[in-house]
């Protein structure tokens, strides 16, 4: 019956807000997503700077549509307790949509999804010397803590570059009956190269705003933890996978014994008897 009946996202704001609508000292928002197989995205919006969760809903995607809705609701009970920075993924949506409704906040881009990627585009064990190198130099972002050291780092750039920079531009001329004529020939290299060198200041927010931290793992703990819950209760379909995880993101606002009452009063009172 409770995941037939799950309380909505709203109905928990009603019952037990959440302590950062009260906060006085600034706060950092993050948001991160839990897919669902194919079907869609378990969201959660979160202040990172108390480890509290102010939001979540089930989307079929990632679309800027789709957490624009969220954030439209969000802010509007937020009122003026918006958030002084952002940490996210960076995904054209979720930048796109975070600047459209806290304005123009610093936002960090998570170093753990640059290093994460660039190292799916860097084999650790490739033939070429060129790709370990630069595989180094991404490990290394996550090193970065003092303002000197993005200079350090983009020095190890300028040195892979003066020695491996031609490699970016060969090319591969295509074999007769191929539509394509040519391609470049280390692809992957050159999407990692760029991932590291274009739109750099992103990387770097949390250097001047210290309340900002370098990575989304407050998102990223709670996604590793509902996945552990979905996998303790394998066999449910998707609707009720997204009743569970509302079950759940309802119950980190419980405190006190209290709390739970409430909950139970408004469930047993507005939500079971529809």
């Amino acid at each position: 019956m409770f995941l037939d009946h799950p309380l909505n996202v709203s109905d928990v704001w009603e019952i037990l807000p959440p302590g950062t609508i009260t906060m006085a000292q600034p706060w950092t928002y993050g948001c991160d997503g839990k897919w669902l197989g194919r079907s869609g995205v378990f969201f959660i919006h979160r202040n990172v700077t108390t480890k509290e969760n102010i939001w979540w809903s089930f989307m079929r995607s990632e679309s800027y549509t789709a957490i624009h809705r969220d954030l439209a609701s969000l802010t509007g009970l937020l009122g003026s307790h918006l958030p002084m920075g952002a940490v996210s993924d960076w995904k054209g949506a979720i930048v796109a949509a975070v600047a459209s409704h806290f304005g123009i906040i610093p936002h960090q881009r998570c170093l753990a999804h640059i290093e994460r990627a660039a190292k799916r585009l860097l084999p650790l064990n490739s033939p070429y010397a060129a790709t370990r190198a630069l595989r180094k130099i991404a490990s290394l972002l996550m090193e970065v803590e003092q303002p000197t050291d993005p200079r350090v780092w983009n020095a190890y750039l300028a040195r892979w570059e003066k020695q491996y920079g031609a490699m970016l531009t060969e090319k591969t001329q295509a074999p007769t009956g191929i539509s394509r004529s040519w391609w470049y020939t280390h692809g992957n290299l050159r999407r990692a190269w760029r991932l590291l060198t274009h739109d750099q200041p992103p990387l770097f927010v949390f250097l001047i705003n210290r309340l900002i931290p370098k990575t989304n793992n407050a998102l990223e703990g709670v996604n590793s933890n509902l996945k552990q819950k979905l996998g303790s209760h394998r066999g449910m379909n998707t609707t009720r996978q997204a009743a569970f995880l509302s079950w759940y993101m309802t119950f980190t606002r419980v405190k006190t014994d209290g709390d739970l009452k409430k909950l139970w009063g408004y469930w047993k009172t507005n939500i079971s008897r529809n």
